[in-house]
């Protein structure tokens, strides 16, 4: 339709980009112009320009922040929302590094959703300025760290922490897009640098030294954002 706006879904399950299609175009005034899983996404946004790419954050053979701060990078006129199942400190602060204009839960109602397009391709950010800030004040500072963790590196005091939320290997393999292998030989190594023997151990330890510093929710940025740009 002449006049409207164009998007670009990245999803590897393609029930979920026809249902994200029919969702965008179901107002008529937003066309979805492509659409693919991870291996061919880059190429196709690069060559179909949409005005906004719709990117899944974890997918199976990379993720979607990745391809945002690779398209960005080339043509920073795309703008990119990034859509996640997971409200990630790590993985906004990666969304606002690599350009993102908006880090939105799948949790969010379809209304929103065709709002949070609609602003983000009329050049406003869905990303609230105090997000932002609290995003970039933590890199450049970086949390106080306990000095229990001071053995650790970062990777493992990530893998340390959700060990202490419970999570099993496959899970925090999933949640960190890495294999179940390397999850293991990291679990491996922060079991001995702590001198434990069993994984329970760590878990208790994990909840006893938490390293402090979060920012706020990328839920409460994303409503926040769409109410301002009302």
């Amino acid at each position: 339709m002449p006049g409207s706006i164009t998007v670009y879904l990245l999803d590897d399950h393609e029930i979920v980009r026809m249902g994200l299609r029919d969702l965008l175009e179901s107002d008529g005034d937003i066309t979805v112009i492509g659409q693919s899983g991870r291996a061919s996404a880059q190429g196709q946004i690069l060559a179909l320009r949409p005005q906004v790419a719709i990117l899944d954050a974890r997918l199976p053979d990379g993720s979607g922040i990745d391809v945002c701060r690779a398209v960005r990078s080339k043509d920073p006129t795309i703008r990119a929302i990034i859509l996640t199942s997971y409200d990630d400190d790590d993985a906004l602060a990666a969304a606002v590094l690599a350009g993102a204009a908006g880090y939105v839960l799948k949790q969010i109602r379809g209304g929103d959703l065709l709002q949070a397009v609609r602003a983000v391709a009329a050049g406003h950010s869905l990303l609230d300025p105090g997000t932002v800030e609290a995003v970039m004040r933590r890199l450049r500072e970086g949390p106080e760290l306990d000095p229990a963790l001071a053995v650790l590196t970062r990777q493992e005091r990530r893998i340390l922490g959700l060990i202490g939320q419970g999570l099993t290997n496959r899970q925090i393999a999933a949640q960190l897009v890495l294999s179940e292998k390397t999850i293991k030989n990291h679990v491996s190594r922060l079991l001995a640098k702590l001198g434990f023997e069993r994984r329970t151990q760590a878990a208790v330890f994990a909840e006893r030294h938490r390293t402090p510093g979060s920012v706020p929710s990328p839920a409460a940025s994303t409503r926040s954002a769409l109410r301002s740009s009302e």
